[in-house]
């Protein structure tokens, strides 16, 4: 048989909510009536996948010193003496008048385990019967009726479990779109796929889409994840390498937006102007440098285990062997010499 045992002083939190709760209602007729009971014990509800119900002291329970009080635990049905069930709580009481519930539960929303040796967990000052009872209030309606609540929250062990991880410099992070032919490009786009750190990248550059700028974009090809960080620079290069033109991006890309760039990266007059370099041999660089990327893993732990307790053995006598009788030795005769 499952020990009860009542719940020590705790700090708790009261406030008003316009919401009923959410998982269990005991209505009474008559609390006049109930009093006459040290106890009553609601029917069983079934709330995150277990059985519980409401124990109510009209009268206080003298046990957990509440005389004068209304006493009122949530209570736990038929739990194995090795598990552990963790939950949030709040029980309630219907105010009529104001058609709103007093909610108590522990403050900080303090955790309660409930086990094979505690099922039991509440309040034992509830509300005290001159509170409870003052018709102004509204607990009590003129036929002393009144309603009593739960809602019960178990806190599971986390389904997914995600972590993310900023990755600065990323090696190789550098690459390169040569454009030959320059002079002779039209307006199709030139493209340069890559990878870097395990995702499939393509850099684009549309040439002459307008005829005015060149265009130059970032994409990440079909992304796993639903969002990805990325903090890049976009450059053209020149032959000398004393001049470049160069954008810093930082976005997040995703299915719905899997690229990121500039349509006017850069002026073809300013591009093809041959004391700037841009253009050597006929031939366009544009470059990517990606300085953060973002790595995200989803995995699902594995269930933690509930501490298994052996089953207790019926206590065993020792075993002790019968005594045997000891048998003196026989007595030795003198010898005699020969005559």
């Amino acid at each position: 048989m499952a020990m009860i045992c009542f719940a020590t002083a705790r700090e708790t939190v009261k406030y008003k909510r316009a919401l009923p709760p959410a998982h269990f209602s005991l209505n009474i007729e008559s609390f006049e009536a109930l009093s006459t009971l040290d106890k009553y014990d609601s029917g069983v509800f079934k709330a995150a996948g277990h059985d519980w119900r409401l124990s109510l002291y009209p009268k206080g329970n003298k046990d957990d010193n509440s005389s004068g009080y209304i006493s009122l635990y949530l209570s736990i049905k038929d739990i194995p003496l090795n598990k552990t069930v963790d939950v949030t709580y709040k029980l309630f009481v219907h105010d009529k008048s104001r058609n709103n519930y007093l909610t108590i539960q522990d403050a900080d929303e303090a955790i309660s385990s409930f086990h094979g040796a505690k099922t039991q967990h509440g309040f034992p000052r509830f509300l005290s019967l001159k509170e409870f009872e003052k018709r102004s209030n509204g607990y009590l309606d003129e036929k002393s009726s009144c309603t009593f609540g739960a809602e019960v929250f178990v806190i599971q062990p986390a389904e997914m479990e995600e972590s993310l991880t900023l990755i600065r410099h990323p090696t190789p992070n550098q690459f390169s779109l040569e454009i030959e032919n320059w002079s002779k490009v039209g307006t199709d786009p030139r493209s340069y796929n890559f990878d870097c750190e395990d995702r499939k990248w393509k850099l684009t550059v549309y040439p002459k889409v307008d005829g005015k700028s060149l265009s130059v974009y970032l994409k990440v090809e079909d992304p796993t994840e639903k969002q990805i960080y990325a903090d890049f620079k976009l450059r053209v290069l020149d032959g000398l390498k004393k001049n470049l033109k160069e954008k810093r991006f930082k976005c997040w890309l995703s299915a719905s937006h899997p690229e990121e760039g500039d349509a006017d990266f850069m002026l073809l007059k300013d591009l093809e102007k041959l004391a700037k370099g841009f253009i050597e041999n006929d031939t366009l660089v544009v470059q990517v440098q990606i300085c953060v990327v973002s790595s995200k893993q989803c995995v699902v732990p594995s269930p933690a285990k509930q501490p298994v307790v052996p089953p207790r053995q019926p206590s065993q006598q020792p075993v002790v062997p019968p005594r045997q009788p000891v048998v003196p030795p026989p007595s030795r005769q003198p010898v005699v010499p020969p005559q």
